[in-house]
């Protein structure tokens, strides 16, 4: 995107401090309202909550090594991956990008100085970590034990902690519903000059049709746990068949949110491959205008599939068919991003790094979630694999291996932005294979396991299922290995990384204009937007607002 008004901050002004030291002290980052501060903060959270959630997820598969109670009883095993299930989804996947890298980077690549409102913005943070609270009490106090999503009538009837856990979900909402806000209006309002819709970032696009989701679904998750929790305290009957209450509305009101939340979660991952395949093979994306639209697609269509949750739960078969040929529908506008990315590929000048190995890697991951959710949408399959391992591995390659695998690729991408470190691409990619290589061990195995008919949730199990059980459990180590590796050379780089250049990859979107860490109001001068993004060979070299990579 060629902004002859932005001109390196180097050549023009000196060294200005950035938004890291700009105000110093701890109440100064308390109290913050810099977009970019607030992006930091809500990613370290999330990042906790999935280290805590992996560690649960670890203890779980360790648990299924033989088929046999080994470390935990039936209860406690419960407990474990229901609150995986809930910290992962809720407190990390969920926030993850908009919160953190959204936060970061939308003003930033709108020209803007800040989102629309950034007190708004501070107070969804503070509502996020009141919400986490609530989830970390549940955990404390005799845990949960009703799986992530809190299926009546067993949640209207379990000892365990259901209602501080539905209340730190109900809490999450509000988070979510006000960050999403923001963005609409950040995006409508706070444009630079010159950026017309048809030239905003892919990146923006994707986290523009998400924040829209989170304003209209959300509302619908916190009415239902709002009822869940009447039903539990007050002994009204909702949804406890016992006291003349329906637990299938429950699944209807529950799944009308998350299956968009599924979107809320993948979305924005899609804006981060498009910026990073763009960017590493240098080249302008192919299909622009289809990939930007098919992100408003994907928010539309998500609206209407939540019903292919519930083919075994004795809706009509009218409505299952229904149903089923809507989930179909969704994988066109997800094709025509993943071709799209592929024909980007074609022809460019590829730069093998390790932001670029994670793109990759999400193609691979992310089309085999895709492609396994088209069976789970066929209604007499569905009958067959519905409850088994093959949900399991399919929810996993959707969530783990499009959304993590993206939201770590976006990390490495945007890192010298963030930090204004550089870390070592030799550790980088061996942090990369290590993660391609334990996700496809773990979860490859648990599509055979599910199709041979091994039930999820069970924690002890025939012994015909050892063998893929032990394999997937050892894949899970190794995924472990590399997270935590990767977390060790990311914070290294902070220590004795070299410092980054404003554009170390030779990006040329907006936010690659300004100085690495970013200024505290992101652009010494209002930048303006002249050509469409993506014009790697029209980049003025005379402006000073190219610089090569390192």
């Amino acid at each position: 995107m060629s902004t002859a008004h932005t001109h390196d901050s180097h050549a023009h002004h000196g060294e200005e401090p950035n938004y890291l030291v700009a105000k110093r002290g701890l109440m100064s980052w308390l109290v913050t309202v810099d977009h970019k501060r607030l992006g930091v903060m809500y990613g370290v959270a999330v990042l906790f909550f999935f280290m805590v959630a992996g560690i649960l997820a670890i203890l779980v598969r360790t648990e299924l090594f033989t088929p046999d109670q080994d470390f935990f009883s039936a209860q406690t095993y419960n407990q474990l991956f229901t609150l995986h299930g809930a910290l992962m989804v809720f407190l990390f996947i969920i926030p993850s990008v908009p919160a953190a890298l959204g936060n970061f980077l939308l003003p930033l690549m709108l020209g803007a100085k800040d989102v629309a409102f950034p007190k708004l913005n501070l107070l969804s943070f503070y509502i996020y970590s009141a919400a986490s609270i609530f989830l970390v009490y549940a955990l404390i106090t005799g845990g949960l034990d009703t799986g992530w999503t809190f299926y009546t009538p067993y949640s209207t009837s379990t000892g365990t902690a259901v209602i501080a856990a539905t209340a730190g979900v109900f809490v999450a909402g509000f988070s979510s519903i006000l960050t999403g806000l923001n963005f609409v209006v950040t995006v409508h309002k706070m444009r630079a000059p010159g950026m017309s819709w048809n030239r905003m970032p892919l990146f923006v696009w994707a986290i523009y049709a998400t924040a829209v989701i989170q304003v209209l679904a959300t509302p619908v998750l916190a009415i239902t746990l709002l009822l869940l929790i009447i039903e539990r305290s007050l002994g009204i009957g909702i949804f406890d068949p016992a006291m003349g209450g329906d637990p299938v509305l429950f699944q209807h009101f529950f799944w009308f949110y998350s299956h968009p939340a599924v979107y809320i979660m993948i979305l924005p991952g899609f804006g981060i491959i498009s910026e990073l395949i763009t960017v590493h093979s240098r080249k302008h994306i192919f299909g622009y205008k289809p990939i930007a639209l098919s992100s408003v697609a994907i928010a539309i269509i998500s609206f209407l599939v939540w019903g292919h949750h519930l083919f075994v739960s004795g809706q009509s078969e009218l409505v299952g068919v229904i149903f089923s040929f809507l989930t179909f529908a969704v994988g066109v506008p997800t094709a025509i991003k993943v071709f799209s990315w592929i024909a980007t590929l074609y022809g460019g000048s590829i730069q093998y790094n390790t932001a670029m190995w994670y793109a990759m890697a999400f193609l691979w991951t992310f089309t085999v979630g895709g492609l396994t959710g088209l069976p789970l949408s066929t209604l007499a399959i569905d009958v067959h694999l519905h409850d088994t391992y093959f949900v399991v591995a399919h929810f996993h390659y959707v969530m783990v291996g499009g959304t993590v695998i993206a939201f770590i690729g976006g990390i490495h991408h945007w890192w010298p932005k963030i930090t204004g470190k550089m870390f070592n691409e030799s550790a980088g990619k061996l942090g990369a294979f290590l993660v391609f290589v334990g996700f496809n061990v773990t979860f490859l195995t648990q599509f055979f396991l599910g199709h041979q008919g091994m039930p999820r949730r069970y924690y002890a199990y025939l012994p015909e299922y050892q063998l893929m059980h032990q394999v997937s459990t050892i894949g899970a180590w190794i995924l472990a290995a590399g997270l935590f590796w990767t977390l060790g050379y990311l914070i290294a780089s902070l220590i004795n990384g070299k410092k980054a250049g404003p554009n170390p990859w030779g990006g040329v979107t907006l936010e690659w204009h300004t100085q690495s860490p970013p200024i505290e109001h992101n652009f010494h001068e209002q930048p303006h937007v002249h050509t469409s993004p993506y014009d790697f060979p029209e980049i003025d070299k005379s402006a000073g607002n190219f610089h090569p990579p390192v």
